[in-house]
């Protein structure tokens, strides 16, 4: 339940087409963070997030009364939307601090001006720098998740064993059991056209194609995929695979045993950032809104909030994390400029060649 306390403005958006111009537990104690003592009017701070996030009111609360700030959210829609709008009111900022941007997204934000520098101190701030994006310091690594195609394992108790890679997907054995989301109006859809781009290089316009011919199905968003689609028990599709998160099977856990599994060679991960945005009203409290989602109360609050992993390694995930989703030892991953550059010629290639 939210607090009601708090101001939450959220209006749902979809990506639209992203051709266009971007139109656990705690196992450490990290200091509580310094209320702010140089400017007595900055006692309040706006978020500007996607509309998936989601913290507990009490690692909320805690973080108002160490700090004296009162947080506001403003959610405009979903990661790509968000991005949108950032860039388009980059000369008067709807906020003073983003949380949500993701690596397929994070450069352009960072072309575009969007958010000034800021370099965190805190401890779990060495953590997220492995997932730093150039060297301004103008995004911070808050938390990362892997998008990967999930199976219902009782599809697969017979003779017909699961699938494990992305080439397994053309065997006419597996011929019009897999569902995907569109990339053009789905960040997990755009996530896992990445990953076949990082998979097959220049070939994989012919992946897709065939791909299409063994009877791919296409939906425009995840949770069409997920929730309609897929023939796991909780929902009785007609889909045995379908595109999701490495995340996802613990929530499909019944009376002890496990109903999915993420096939963990077909992820590509999403890094997700938070920053202080340009011209940010209130700069000083949005530097420790940042520091606060490193803490490790925020960092431990986010798989059971957000279904994603810390960045920071002094926090522990759920006991069924480490059982059911597993991190991919070896996800597939482009280079965020790389994305940048050329996201709108693949989404435009990908329609073309899946579509029609």
């Amino acid at each position: 339940m939210r607090s009601s306390r708090k101001r939450w403005m959220l209006s749902s958006a979809a990506i639209g087409v992203l051709a266009a111009p971007i139109a656990g537990c705690s196992s450490a104690e990290t200091s509580p963070a310094t209320p702010l003592a140089s400017e007595a009017e900055s006692t309040s701070v706006t978020v500007v997030t996607h509309d998936s996030f989601a913290v507990p009111d009490d690692v909320l609360a805690d973080f108002e009364a160490s700090t004296g700030i009162d947080v506001t959210f403003v959610a405009p829609g979903d990661a790509g939307t968000l991005v949108n709008q950032l860039i388009l009111t980059k000369d008067a900022p709807l906020g003073d601090v983003a949380y949500g941007v993701d690596n397929t997204f994070a450069s352009r934000a960072i072309e575009a001006g969007v958010f000034e520098p800021y370099a965190s101190s805190v401890p779990a701030a060495q953590d997220a720098a492995q997932y730093a994006i150039g060297d301004g310091h103008e995004l911070t690594a808050v938390d990362y998740g892997d998008v990967c195609l999930n199976v219902d394992l009782a599809a697969f108790a017979g003779d017909l064993a699961a699938p494990t890679s992305l080439d397994d997907l053309l065997d006419p054995a597996y011929a019009g059991m897999v569902s995907v989301t569109n990339p053009a109006t789905s960040t997990p859809g755009l996530a896992f056209l990445l990953a076949t781009i990082a998979a097959k290089g220049d070939a994989w316009p012919e992946y897709w194609s065939q791909l299409e011919a063994n009877g791919l199905r296409v939906t425009a968003s995840w949770s069409d995929t997920y929730y309609t689609d897929f023939s796991a028990p909780n929902y009785g599709g007609d889909y045995p695979i379908v595109l999701s998160y490495a995340s996802s099977p613990p929530s499909e856990v019944i009376d002890g045993e496990p109903t999915t599994a993420a096939l963990l060679d077909t992820c590509f991960r999403q890094v997700e950032y938070a920053g202080v945005l340009a011209g940010a009203p209130h700069p000083d409290a949005a530097q420790q809104v940042v520091d606060w989602m490193l803490s490790d109360e925020f960092q431990a609050s986010l798989p059971d909030s957000m279904y994603v992993y810390p960045v920071s390694t002094s926090v522990t995930v759920p006991a069924e994390w480490a059982q059911y989703a597993p991190v991919p030892s070896h996800p597939w991953a482009l280079d965020a400029a790389e994305i940048d550059a050329h996201r709108d010629e693949w989404i435009q290639t990908w329609t073309q060649t899946v579509l029609g």
